[in-house]
């Protein structure tokens, strides 16, 4: 693995932090993408990765990631597309306001498609290539108040299908993992409300929550954190 590079986006925290300390962990070259400059050099303290504070809200900063990733490493190998947001604004659809469903949807879906069409052309030229796609369990069901954050994981599960089949004779693969309930910063409000918390425990079978520092990253799927 000492000779493959790997693109971690949201790594800063949680799931994505978890990611790139493993990877580092295999000797895998990693650079970690997230907003929060502080978090990251937390993270490179940790472990040996190289980082980057960017977004991936726009395709010309996926790009940019890309290309520095390129020009820092060498050609990616490894692609983790986990950044995502759930905003904490969501309405009812009728009342659903419009930047809300613009923004969901550019971090959480055209991200991992301007990064993804980006970053394969390396994996393609080397014969080799894993691509993950983060998803979520609200990639499978629908919720209420929900609509962006579950149309944008839906849609995440639709572009890892089909990208499997342009680049499986290529030596790539695109998976996707489904998380279930882990507790990292995004999820925070949600554990400190006690009804919901309470609710989510209740139809979890283990009965509590998925931790990505304590669970490997590859566990984390709603499969897992459930058995």
């Amino acid at each position: 693995m000492t000779a493959r590079v790997a693109l971690v986006t949201g790594a800063g925290r949680g799931i994505g932090r978890s990611t790139a300390r493993a990877l580092a962990g295999r000797g895998v070259r990693v650079m970690a993408v997230a907003r929060t400059e502080s978090d990251l050099a937390e993270l490179a303290a940790e472990a040996p990765v190289e980082y980057l504070a960017a977004s991936v809200e726009t395709r010309q900063g996926c790009a940019e990631i890309v290309a520095e990733t390129r020009r820092r490493l060498g050609p990616i190998s490894i692609l983790v597309n986990n950044a995502g947001i759930d905003t904490g604004r969501e309405r009812p659809v009728w009342d659903q306001p419009d930047d809300v469903w613009e923004q969901t949807l550019r971090v959480n879906l055209c991200a991992p498609f301007h990064l993804t069409r980006a970053a394969v052309p390396d994996m393609i030229d080397g014969g080799f290539g894993r691509i993950v796609m983060v998803s979520s369990t609200a990639g499978q069901v629908g919720g209420p108040s929900m609509t962006a954050y579950c149309s944008s994981k839906h849609g995440l599960i639709g572009l890892m299908r089909a990208v499997a089949h342009d680049v499986g004779r290529h030596g790539v693969t695109c998976n996707a993992v489904a998380p279930g309930w882990v507790r990292t910063p995004l999820t925070q409000a949600l554990q400190d409300d006690e009804q919901r918390n309470a609710a989510i425990l209740a139809r979890t079978p283990l009965g509590r929550w998925a931790d990505p520092v304590t669970s490997p990253p590859w566990r984390l799927c709603a499969r897992d954190c459930c058995l």
